[in-house]
């Protein structure tokens, strides 16, 4: 083999190597992706059942049940929608009736209920995920403080 071609092997198994690199990357990144949907925007979003989803809005306030173990349901609502959610685990200290949740999961096929895996609440008494709280304000939900602190 020449220099010539021996750079031209190197400089091609380089770029061989970043090509895959790269798609294993956009397949991991492409994997892990879960949209953010408030309860009015299900209805005109059309997800099939088992597509994973973060689910935002605020606790409907008389909707928490224990069930058995460490299982709970409660309803997410923006005003414009509620969906049913089924969690089954520990729920954040933080976590009550009239506050901003986003869960994290999918819904049941042939089922309207939103099974999570993740539960998260806000952290403090003035703090809304942005996205959460600029969705609600979008719907016309009066949010009073300042929740968008960050």
């Amino acid at each position: 083999m020449t220099r010539k071609q021996k750079r031209l092997a190197i400089i091609g198994g380089g770029v061989g190597f970043l090509m895959a690199a790269v798609f294993l990357v956009m397949f991991a990144f492409s994997q892990a992706v879960a949209y953010f949907y408030v309860p009015g925007d299900l209805t005109k979003a059309g997800l099939a059942p088992g597509t994973r989803i973060r689910l935002g809005g605020l606790v409907e306030t008389g909707s928490l049940k224990r069930g058995e173990g460490k299982t709970v349901t409660f309803n997410v609502t923006d005003t414009l929608g509620t969906v049913p959610v089924t969690y089954t685990g520990i729920l954040p200290d933080l976590f009550r009736e009239g506050q901003g949740v986003v869960a994290e999961g999918a819904f049941v096929a042939g089922s309207p209920v939103f099974v999570a895996d993740t539960v998260l609440a806000k952290h403090d008494e003035t703090y809304m995920p942005k996205d959460v709280a600029d969705r609600l304000q979008a719907q016309g939900v009066a949010l009073g403080g300042k929740e968008n602190i960050q």
